[in-house]
């Protein structure tokens, strides 16, 4: 876990091409972070990772794979990528949170790469996510949000007591004020 992450456009090039929307591609990113291409699962992690180096959310909200020449709308179910583990350095305000991707990216969290927690209405059960970069997020699988939640502290707000997390100086909610005293 040496290596930080590296969030910035000259990592991603695709950030600045702008070619002309070329349609639909039968490409789908699964809610189990699997990808599937004409109904058939793609089980290659080297042809995966390479279609997500050129993978691309837009101001529209559409997904799409991106080339020099080349624009292409995919499908994605819940997240372009799964958070597949969790790394904790220092305490408190000062504590830095790294999460590891399924295409082996890591990223740490701050403002431009957030973590965020959509909470359902009526069932109070979270669903976590995490900036990965652009406008693309991972979700974090089900362990990973285990141990996320162990490190959370309450913090009083306006609305009442919040749990959340530090990361590099920023508190993120797990929730919405008091979800957690139930």
């Amino acid at each position: 876990m040496e290596a930080l992450a590296d969030t910035s456009d000259d990592r991603r090039p695709v950030e600045r091409w702008n070619p002309d929307h070329c349609g639909e591609i039968d490409i789908i990113i699964k809610s189990d972070g699997s990808w599937w291409h004409e109904g058939t699962r793609i089980t290659r992690k080297p042809l995966v990772k390479l279609f997500a180096s050129v993978l691309r959310k837009d101001e529209d909200g559409q997904t799409y794979l991106v080339t020099p020449v080349e624009k292409l709308t995919i499908k994605v179910e819940r997240a372009h990528f799964i958070a597949v583990r969790m790394d904790a350095k220092g305490e408190g305000q000062d504590q830095r949170l790294f999460f590891t991707t399924n295409m082996d990216d890591v990223i740490e969290v701050s403002e431009v790469t957030p973590l965020r927690i959509e909470t359902d209405p009526e069932t109070g059960e979270p669903d976590p996510y995490v900036g990965v970069w652009g406008r693309l997020e991972a979700s974090l699988s089900r362990p990973v949000f285990y141990e996320l939640v162990d490190l959370a502290v309450e913090r009083l707000t306006p609305d009442g007591p919040q749990l959340g997390v530090w990361a590099a100086g920023h508190f993120y909610p797990l929730g919405p004020a008091g979800s957690h005293d139930v």
